[in-house]
């Protein structure tokens, strides 16, 4: 599609603070947790990736995702909520409020091991029985295809790489929702366009998203390289914080939300409505807590 083109499809986009604050120690209380992320539910995203159903002795932060959950209020935001394995699937489930369960599997046999205690393999067996769970609750998954754009472990990677596990994932279990992940953030505006048009090209009718990592000054053109290959879900952070603390030592945030709120319109994108009152809020709470 042409620069000059009006783009008239409708876009989505999740506020990710759970990714925000998982790596970030000490321990936020919920209640303050509750009043931040109740601000995120009012701004209009489509979805907030709120909290995630994990060991606490692995993310500490997370520990009380069941409580804060259950005192969001109702929007029109979805909530999603991260899980690692059945166990924690399970618990998301029962416990009600995630409309979306969230699972990060990994092209990296390295990088499965260290976010999910387990290889790819059995990332494949877990998979499976969390997607069962989630149709037989009517819930919605979510897929994260991590090292979608490239591997600092030394693991094998190519863009035909992570095409070629789309198309797995897609036609071996039936997922139809898959977002592309860097998590270190070391894709550029190519490498995203040529890894979704690889998606696209192999994969005709799967919902493909983009969880981006990387600066603030860079999120509008990794976010139109996405949008050139096809992608119209895109993960963002208020603020750009966060970032997976089981990639490397040091975080690479994510790409600010407030950036990706207003680009797609500079392409001549359709506008979204959004509730400023709530996004200042936000911003201020967020202030308090991240000091």
């Amino acid at each position: 599609m042409g620069e000059g083109q009006v783009k008239t499809e409708p876009w989505y986009l999740t506020d990710c603070p759970r990714d925000a604050m998982q790596g970030l120690v000490p321990f936020i209380p919920t209640e303050r947790k509750v009043r931040w992320l109740s601000a995120l539910m009012e701004v209009g995203f489509d979805v907030l990736d709120a909290g995630s159903f994990v060991s606490p002795k692995a993310v500490p932060q997370m520990a009380d995702t069941a409580e804060v959950l259950a005192a969001l209020p109702e929007t029109d935001t979805a909530v999603l909520a991260i899980v690692a394995n059945e166990r924690g699937a399970r618990e998301a489930l029962d416990h009600g409020r995630p409309d979306f369960i969230g699972f990060p599997f990994s092209i990296s046999e390295t990088f499965q091991q260290r976010n999910t205690g387990g290889g790819i393999e059995e990332g494949w067996r877990r998979l499976e029985a969390i997607k069962n769970a989630v149709e037989q609750a009517d819930r919605k998954l979510v897929v994260y295809l991590s090292m979608g754009f490239g591997n600092p472990y030394g693991d094998p990677w190519s863009p035909e790489l992570t095409a070629s596990w789309a198309v797995r994932l897609k036609e071996e279990l039936g997922i139809g929702q898959l977002a592309l992940s860097d998590t270190i953030g070391k894709a550029d505006p190519a490498l995203v366009e040529s890894v979704f048009d690889a998606v696209a090209v192999g994969c005709p009718g799967l919902t493909t998203g983009a969880h981006l990592h990387g600066r603030r000054e860079d999120a509008p053109a990794l976010m139109q390289a996405a949008w050139r290959g096809g992608c119209r879900h895109f993960d963002g952070a208020l603020g750009g914080l966060g970032g997976c603390p089981m990639a490397k030592d040091e975080l690479v945030g994510n790409l600010p939300s407030e950036v990706l709120m207003q680009a797609p319109v500079s392409w001549g994108a359709p506008s979204r409505r959004w509730n400023l009152e709530a996004l200042e809020r936000a911003h201020k709470l967020m202030g308090s807590l991240m000091g």
